[in-house]
């Protein structure tokens, strides 16, 4: 496709348009990133830092609508809502439930496979040669359960990963002990996945990431996009801080605050902001062997560089809210149950928001009715894990290709 003297624009610049970026830059294209902050400030900086290839499972799993009521009133459980909210929630809310059944979380999971199932060599692979590969660590992810019985109750999840070939271990009693003797004797059993990964610093991972695409002759633009320029049906430009960038092609790739860009270009999308929080323990008195989520707290434990995140929580309350107190809390007391001997010299927290849409499967194509411009945003919990992959199938199709997986899940109008 001859791409003229005019870039490409990737509105964003988190880990999946930083992969969009340097995906373009391979295929030989000149790029623009633009973004209303610096280079992984956003999810990217707070996600739990695992490439979770085994996380094809999302939270609407059959049975949900009859627990979340309970979870909403449990201070144990991480699912929080901001009542002032729920008025402007209840139309995704519902269609988000509606999705809590079995058939469509075997849709959703045979979408996401082909998106984070091979996470680990998506990032080596993004991050070969740019000095951004030093944070990129091999490792085991283990899911950790009081007892072969509370494994057994996520039977469908598993079954759903068995499905897709995934394999795993699984370490009971005396076995897990030794592979991590920290933890609580609380924790007797563990599933234990390997070929998994963990980046040791994601929002500098990204960082690392955009500061080589711009080496390499990207620009790198901060300001907010607030419209389009369109000529024939196409998009030519995009408007930001009061100017005009022109384009050959546009990627929308601002994760939970894409719907009123993706508005402008006609489309309605069911997206909603499911904050999430983590709290980072510095110089912690030891570092769990491997990544770990705990399955009574829904809670990630990650060793990164110099200390150790948590990471997790639900909480719908809008892009605007301030944080709550109550997640940071929660995330502590499940930490004290799971590592009672850990200590640390000082801790840091974060609110952030996950981009959600209302079927849990990112938006990822070209806009109906407006050529040239392409959608990448919406993959929920599973950002980091997937945007290698997603950046790589962008390019693809602004380039001309034809990608090796069927897009249709992801098609941008499926919501219309």
């Amino acid at each position: 496709m001859s791409s003229g003297d005019k870039p490409v624009v990737v509105i964003g610049a988190g880990i999946v348009g930083v992969a969009t970026a340097l995906s373009l830059q391979r295929e030989g294209r000149d790029v623009v990133m633009i973004d209303r902050g610096e280079p992984g400030d956003g999810a990217s900086f707070g996600n739990g830092g695992v490439l979770a290839s085994c996380s094809i499972v999302p939270v609407t799993v059959p049975g949900l609508l009859g627990k979340a009521p309970r979870m909403l009133f449990d201070p144990d459980q991480p699912l929080f809502l901001k009542w002032g909210y729920v008025p402007r929630l209840l139309p995704w809310l519902v269609k988000y439930l509606r999705r809590a059944n079995a058939e469509d979380v075997r849709r959703t999971a045979a979408a996401m496979f082909p998106l984070v199932g091979d996470s680990l060599n998506d990032h080596q692979a993004l991050a070969a040669g740019t000095g951004a590969e030093k944070w990129i660590r091999p490792a085991d992810y283990l899911f950790l359960y009081r007892d072969r019985a509370h494994y057994q109750g996520d039977a469908f999840g598993w079954s759903l990963r068995k499905a897709h070939g995934m394999q795993w271990d699984e370490l009971e009693g005396d076995a897990f002990r030794a592979y991590d003797p920290q933890f609580s004797p609380d924790i007797g059993f563990a599933a234990r996945f390997g070929d998994h990964g963990v980046i040791a610093d994601p929002g500098q991972y990204v960082k690392d990431l955009a500061a080589h695409a711009v080496k390499n002759g990207a620009k790198l633009l901060k300001g907010e996009v607030t419209d389009f320029v369109r000529a024939n049906g196409a998009v030519t430009g995009v408007r930001a801080g009061g100017e005009t960038i022109a384009c050959s092609q546009c990627v929308i790739a601002t994760g939970a605050w894409s719907k009123p860009l993706a508005a402008k270009l006609g489309l309605n999308v069911p997206l909603e902001s499911e904050r999430g929080y983590h709290m980072e323990l510095w110089e912690p008195n030891f570092m769990p062997r491997g990544a770990s989520m705990v399955a009574s707290g829904k809670f990630v434990i990650t060793p990164m560089d110099g200390r150790i995140r948590l990471a997790g929580i639900v909480e719908f309350g809008g892009l605007e809210a301030a944080p709550s107190r109550a997640p940071y809390e929660l995330l502590l007391r499940h930490l004290r149950r799971a590592l009672p001997g850990v200590t640390w010299k000082r801790q840091t927290e974060w609110m952030g928001h996950r981009p959600a849409p209302s079927d849990s499967i990112p938006l990822i194509g070209e806009v109906p009715g407006a050529r040239g411009a392409f959608l990448a945003f919406g993959h929920h919990h599973v950002g980091l894990t997937g945007g290698p992959k997603t950046g790589r199938l962008v390019a693809q199709l602004v380039c001309g290709q034809r990608p090796n997986i069927d897009l249709a899940p992801y098609a941008p109008p499926r919501f219309q």
